[in-house]
């Protein structure tokens, strides 16, 4: 560090229980996405609940302890507000103690911008360089927007988080407190596949050309494909989320970018979700850069990529195409997220493609996750319009071009074979065939 740096570092270094006293009653305040967010202010935060009152939190992934925010005594005092939820805070979203928006994930930064009031901003930060930056690290995505749209801005500097080259930074100058906490950063799980999982990365992994650039979203199946990729030659990445089944590839120099045809011979995305392994190997690692999500997820920008291929995964389809990838009904799963962006800009790149991929039963095979029509209160996060390629284990639907009636009996050819004559029975009940 600079000396003049490490003055001021020193002058804003203080305790979390001091800084979030700059928190009051009726503010809206950042916590940041998934690993980082900022745990040890949460949780001095979390501990004022007695003496705050119509605190409204806005997250994303939240990955850190939430109790002191979902008990009863948490929610006199915050309401969370999650851009996109994780299990620790579903079942409060779903009994209407918290909320969630509905978005496509590259709009969120104009968000901050055009709409949205933000007082005090929480997050986790890299260790400050000798110029005096911070790293964003494993949550790029719109930290920028929301810290340039917040009246004060706490980092939480942790040893851990990742230093990652790209529009990362924040410098000391725009920084109002700091705090410290080297605690291991909270980790995704690396999902265990199953056969259906293994199955399906096959098949996608077949229709993967050499030379193509892949974009895997959030959960086992996009994971399944990254695995399956082995044998593929001169791949990139261009993403919204890094994920442990990259790092295998890139040693394997499977992943390399040299075909790429924007940001040759880099790994592109927004933030990072995944094994304390997958942190280490990102920090200063040259071939990683991570850009806000309104570039990252843009479609015209993610079309720029030849042979671009997108990767998500799904809850429900039916017989048209529409794919309900955040709730079952009304119950809701997850969010939004980037999954609309990639299919279209996937399937706007010359020579792309996208697939997005179900088990065709759930609850133990009691269940066909095809359906004639979406459980009553489903969002439709994927329209039919968007869909190219539905797989399953059982194998691939391709419905661009292709009417009502042929996709229907393309979808039930790729049902579990226990469902196929009841959705044929229900396809002609609804004059779909």
């Amino acid at each position: 560090m600079k000396s003049r740096h490490a003055d001021e570092y020193q002058r804003k270094l203080t305790t979390a229980e001091e800084a979030v006293k700059v928190v009051k009653s009726g503010d809206w305040v950042e916590l940041g996405f998934g690993a980082g967010m900022a745990p040890k202010l949460m949780s001095a935060l979390a501990n004022r609940k007695d003496e705050l009152k119509d605190v409204n939190l806005r997250d994303t992934l939240w990955l850190c302890p939430a109790d002191g925010y979902v008990s009863p005594e948490g929610q006199k005092a915050f309401t969370i507000n999650s851009w996109f939820m994780t299990a620790r805070i579903r079942e409060v979203v779903n009994k209407g103690i918290a909320t969630t928006y509905p978005e496509y994930f590259h709009e969120i930064p104009g968000y901050y911008t055009k709409y949205l009031e933000n007082d005090v901003m929480m997050v986790s930060v890299s260790p400050m360089d000798e110029h005096g930056y911070f790293s964003f690290g494993t949550g790029v995505t719109y930290h920028r927007a929301a810290a340039d749209k917040s009246k004060k801005v706490i980092v939480e500097v942790n040893e851990h988080q990742p230093y990652i080259n790209g529009d990362t930074f924040i410098h000391i100058s725009q920084v109002d407190l700091i705090v410290e906490n080297h605690n291991p950063l909270p980790a995704i799980p690396v999902p265990t596949l199953t056969p259906e999982d293994k199955i399906i990365g096959q098949t996608v992994s077949d229709l993967i050309e050499d030379g193509s650039t892949i974009q895997l979203g959030i959960g086992a199946m996009p994971n399944a494909v990254g695995y399956a990729l082995a044998n593929k030659k001169d791949l990139g990445i261009h993403t919204e989320m890094f994920v442990d089944s990259m790092i295998d590839l890139m040693e394997a120099g499977v992943i390399n970018g040299r075909k790429k045809s924007i940001h040759r011979e880099r790994v592109i995305g927004t933030f990072a979700g995944g094994s304390h392994k997958l942190y280490q190997y990102l920090d200063r690692n040259p071939m990683f850069e991570s850009y806000p999500v309104s570039y990252t997820n843009d479609p015209t920008v993610i079309a720029k990529n030849s042979k671009m291929v997108a990767i998500n995964a799904t809850a429900e389809v039916d017989l048209g195409g529409q794919c309900a990838s955040e709730s079952v009904g009304v119950r809701m799963l997850s969010g939004t997220g980037g999954q609309m962006d990639f299919c279209r800009g996937a399937y706007k790149s010359e020579g792309g493609k996208s697939f997005i991929c179900l088990h065709s039963t759930a609850k133990k095979g009691t269940i066909s996750k095809i359906v004639p029509t979406l459980t009553p209160g489903a969002v439709v996060t994927t329209p039919r319009t968007e869909v190219q390629y539905i797989v399953t284990e059982y194998g691939v639907a391709m419905l661009k071009g292709k009417s009502l009636r042929e996709r229907a009996n393309a979808l039930i050819n790729i049902a579990h074979p226990d469902f196929r004559g009841e959705l044929r029975e229900q396809a002609r009940t609804l004059k779909i065939v």
